[in-house]
């Protein structure tokens, strides 16, 4: 096993110490977690008349604490290029906000840097202290003000069989902002989505986890 951190690369760094802080120690399930987690398809640019699509945007980790829940994203960097765990935390920042995701992490396999969208606060963690799943979405529900009846609605799953599609990323957060606000005692809400997004489906699994 290699043990020079300055001679590992980004994949080294997660598999052998980002991956095990993560699953190991503070006891997320690999099933809790997405890797390498791409949620756009790139944009598309046009240049010289010729159509080329951009780099995707994609998530080193992205943690739920329930299936249609995503609660944190895990930036990785390698150590040989980043010197200061938190080198990758705005890169992470940058999707948490994309995919409406409260906790963010970065990391280089030497510690953890920690920032919380709610509150705007950062904080340096060991390595071995992880947040466990329990223990973030505590903290997720204090922060946020969550009422016990926001919780029963905004818990409860999408419809799923062998042949349903899973929302993208973009349809998730309209469906449990929809979903929350109905919670929060909202009878009038204005959901717009552009033609082709889905706005049959998404009303779909909306009506489906009020019922």
């Amino acid at each position: 096993m290699m043990t020079d951190k300055m001679s590992m690369s980004e994949e080294d760094i997660k598999n052998q110490f980002i991956s095990p802080a993560v699953f190991d120690v503070a006891g997320w399930l690999k099933s809790d977690a997405r890797m390498e987690y791409s949620y756009t398809d790139g944009r598309i640019n046009v240049i010289d008349d010729k159509p080329r699509r951009g780099k995707r945007k994609s998530v080193d980790y992205l943690l739920f604490y329930k299936p249609n829940f995503p609660i944190a994203v895990i930036e990785a960097k390698d150590r040989k290029k980043h010197a200061d765990p938190g080198a990758g935390l705005q890169q992470g920042i940058d999707y948490a906000k994309d995919l409406n995701v409260p906790f963010v992490y970065a990391s280089n396999g030497d510690a953890f840097v920690e920032h919380d969208l709610i509150t705007g606060k950062e904080q340096r963690l060991d390595l071995d202290s992880f947040p466990k799943k329990e223990e973030l979405w505590k903290r997720y529900k204090e922060e946020s003000g969550l009422t016990p009846a926001q919780e029963k609605v905004i818990s409860e799953p999408y419809y799923s069989s062998r042949t349903s599609l899973e929302p993208r990323y973009y349809q998730r957060i309209a469906i449990n902002r929809t979903v929350e606000a109905v919670a929060n005692g909202r009878n009038k809400i204005l959901l717009v989505m552009a033609t082709g997004t889905g706005k049959t489906y998404t009303a779909f699994q909306i009506v489906w986890r009020l019922l």
